[in-house]
Parts: structure tokens; C-alpha cells; sequence
């Protein structure tokens, strides 16, 4: 129960700064509410060793869970292949997602065809890696 604790406060803060940094924004010529881009996932450690169970969200208007493969044993750093779906189980996306360590944090890349299509920062809470991501656009 803590830990569903810990995680709504995290979520809550998150999203507040997400409003927060919306209610800042300059509207875009022609359409004055954009999407953000700006995503959430909650990365726990499967059952299965080198797995990832995960749950997402991207600007509040998608959502669901994934399955990341192939990851390490220990920890969270490494190479994973992660297939994401809807809330309603449908399939979204799949990927090759790169964890690397970085001090107390963590980079987090999303690749798809040999192209980095998102990448973010995340954090360990409670045994589980919250991570804040943005699609990458050319």
C-alpha cells in the first residue's frame, strides 16, 4: 500500500508540473491546445528474469502497459525490446529501449528501424524506474 502511495504522490507531482508548464505555454497560430510532448512510463521488474512490465502514458490522451525482453538480471541498465499496448489491449508500438545509468539517475532512448524516436530521464522509486520521456522530432 505504501508503494501504490509513493507512486500516486510522484504521478501527482509530475502531473502538477505538467499543468503547470502548460499554463505557461505561448498557443501555437491555429490550434491553441496542441498535445504535449510529454510522456510518463513505470518500468517494474517482471517475474521472468531480464523482463520489464511497464505503464504508460503519453500527453494524457494515450495510455496502456508494455513488456519489455531481454533485459539484464540485476538492475535496470541495459538493452531491452519492449512492445507496448492500449488500455484496451490493442498493440501500439514496439521498440529497442537502451537504459544507461547516469550517476543517481538514468537516460532512457527509444529506438525504432535504427533511429532514436524518444528519449528521457527517469529515477528509481521503490524498486520501480519512473521515467519522464519526449519524442524526438526532426
Amino acid at each position: 500500500m505504501k508503494f501504490i502511495l509513493r507512486i500516486f504522490v510522484v504521478m501527482a507531482s509530475l502531473t502538477g508540473l505538467l499543468v503547470a508548464s502548460d499554463n505557461a505555454s505561448v498557443p501555437v497560430a491555429g490550434d491553441a491546445r496542441q498535445p504535449l510532448n510529454i510522456g510518463f512510463a513505470l518500468y517494474a521488474k517482471g517475474e521472468a528474469p531480464g523482463t520489464l512490465n511497464a505503464r504508460w502514458n503519453w500527453a494524457n490522451a494515450y495510455s496502456g502497459h508494455g513488456l519489455a525482453t531481454g533485459g539484464p538480471k540485476e538492475g535496470f541498465s541495459g538493452r531491452y525490446h519492449i512492445r507496448y499496448y492500449y488500455e484496451n489491449g490493442e498493440f501500439s508500438d514496439e521498440y529497442d529501449l537502451v537504459i544507461e545509468k547516469a550517476g543517481d539517475f538514468y537516460n532512457v532512448s527509444w529506438i525504432a528501424n535504427g533511429k532514436v524516436s524518444a528519449r528521457g530521464v527517469g529515477m528509481e522509486v521503490e524498486h520501480c524506474l519512473a521515467v519522464g520521456w519526449r519524442n524526438v522530432r526532426d
